[in-house]
């Protein structure tokens, strides 16, 4: 079991799906919770709370760095501190480079990497002072690998990548750690709403149509939980994760491995 009694953890993009599977694995092990999104706040923070945890959400837009400052500094004042980051906040659009919006483009920059770099910025002082952190960025198999369609979201989640790597590199010689989770098919909303489209279009069973989608890219024909992907968080928190550092850590049932 992994104590994070004291601790306090910030995940973006957590009103719903992976980013509060990470925020409830995190409270269930004892961390004060800050939450983030445009979900059902509610019900999120009903998740929490029942794991007896502390929570409180911030409504921060990720596209405006005014906004996440305000945020953090919320978390500072309400908890006292930030001691484990989870950069989980993102976006999706699917075009052709030449038929790619313009703003889609810029949002899905900002939210899927800029607003990272934002909040690193804005934590690492505090870790380095207490000389203990944990930051995690959910990057993507998009982090490893490209599609075709999706060139905003696969160079953020390259530029993540990256973004992972320096943090590692800065901070080696200290008690704080940067990582990176590449998760391939997770069963959220938006994946569903994609099952549910290819069975309209295909005229098949929602049951064929998932294994159709799985069958193209992830091999072990199953998706991946939000629930497995917070142990893994817990794990990158614990004295077993001192030592990984830079790590782009793929859960992806074979996805990478093709």
């Amino acid at each position: 079991m992994v104590n994070l009694q004291g601790k306090t953890a910030l995940v973006t993009g957590s009103t719903s799906g992976i980013g509060l599977g990470i925020a409830q694995a995190l409270g269930q092990a004892g961390a004060n919770i800050v939450l983030n999104g445009f979900g059902d706040v509610d019900a999120a923070l009903a998740t929490i709370r029942a794991t007896g945890a502390q929570a409180v959400h911030h409504a921060a837009d990720m596209r405006h760095g005014g906004e996440i400052e305000a945020m953090m500094t919320m978390a500072r004042e309400r908890f006292g501190g930030i001691d484990i980051l989870v950069n989980n906040a993102g976006i999706q659009h699917v075009a052709q480079v030449e038929d790619f919006p313009v703003d889609k483009w810029d949002d899905i920059l900002a939210i899927n990497l800029t607003s990272s770099f934002h909040t690193t910025r804005l934590a690492l002082p505090g870790m380095r002072a207490s000389n203990w952190g944990r930051i995690v960025n959910i990057a993507s198999v998009h982090g490893l690998v490209g599609s075709a369609g999706k060139a905003a979201y696969v160079a953020a989640k390259h530029g993540l990548v990256g973004l992972t790597k320096v943090t590692a590199l800065e901070t080696a010689a200290t008690g704080v750690t940067c990582n990176a989770i590449c998760p391939g098919f997770v069963l959220t909303p938006l994946v569903a709403a994609q099952i549910d489209a290819i069975a309209k279009r295909d005229a098949i069973t929602r049951e064929a149509a998932q294994a159709r989608l799985l069958s193209d890219k992830q091999p072990s024909g199953q998706f991946v939980t939000p629930e497995q992907l917070g142990n893994l968080v817990l794990m990158l928190c614990s004295p077993f994760g001192d030592k990984v550092r830079g790590a782009a850590w793929a859960m992806d049932g074979g996805w990478t491995a093709q």
